[in-house]
């Protein structure tokens, strides 16, 4: 579980790495639902695109409040815990798209950017099946205009970082275990590689804020935000910041 060396780690480098959040024997009862979405939405679509699941799925939002990733989150971002955003990013054996160099936070309209994103490993995850890089200590260097990807076709976003922001001598591996959990900050600098590997890379990413962030469902990114549910599943908003869906 998440300790003081983790939660140090995060602050200073803006990233950590916690193995076995979830123990084998729990993450069977989350593997099944998630196998079985990324098998039928699969047919009509990429499975790294599988956006916001929590919001037309229920089982997915038991998933994020599952009491020990709310534990573990809870020693980050303290007691009081909404559900921001979710995504199941998960790279096909032998042609999985890569994750070019991106900052979150510029795709996010909270004030302020107070969120931590729990990315929870449903596969072994491998230098050999893409796992995700991050440049340690860039978590405060504020949001960087991105720009249009090189062959977008092979990536799950279209926009990344320029080259000239990213020091690829300094990326660390996100090496995780099944039931793994690795946590980063909005503006860390990560991506990953393509999966051409004979093994499936599934992941979950989770989007938790304590209450106080609030969500502007106005602006530049109204057109995605302005009807987005939160969900509080820890805890109670005391300044009634935003409106919950499950409230």
């Amino acid at each position: 579980m998440v300790n003081e060396r983790n939660v140090a780690q995060y602050r200073e480098e803006g990233y950590t790495l916690v193995d076995e959040v979830v123990p084998s024997a729990e993450m069977d009862a989350i593997q099944a639902p998630i196998d079985a979405f990324v098998d039928e939405w699969s047919k009509v679509m990429r499975p790294e695109h599988l956006d916001k699941p929590h919001v037309w799925n229920r089982k997915f939002l038991d998933i994020a409040s599952h009491p020990r990733l709310l534990d573990a989150v809870a020693q980050f971002i303290g007691p009081n815990i909404v559900v921001f955003s979710t995504h199941v990013i998960c790279k096909a054996k032998g042609d999985g798209l890569a994750v070019p160099w991106h900052q979150d936070g510029n795709y996010w309209p909270l004030e302020p950017m107070n969120v931590i994103t729990l990315w929870l490993a449903i596969d072994d995850s491998t230098v050999e099946n893409g796992c995700m890089r991050v440049i340690p200590r860039t978590q405060n260097v504020g949001p960087i205009e991105h720009v249009a990807a090189e062959n977008p076709e092979t990536k799950v976003l279209h926009e990344q970082l320029p080259a000239r922001h990213v020091d690829e001598s300094k990326a660390v591996n996100c090496i995780l275990k099944r039931g793994g959990c690795s946590f980063h900050a909005p503006y860390l600098i990560h991506g990953s590689t393509r999966n051409t590997s004979p093994k499936r890379r599934c992941g979950l990413t989770i989007r938790y804020m304590p209450p106080e962030t609030k969500m502007l469902r106005t602006g530049k990114l109204a057109k995605w935000f302005a009807q987005h549910p939160l969900y509080l599943v820890r805890g109670v908003d005391r300044n009634k910041t935003n409106v919950y869906a499950n409230v």
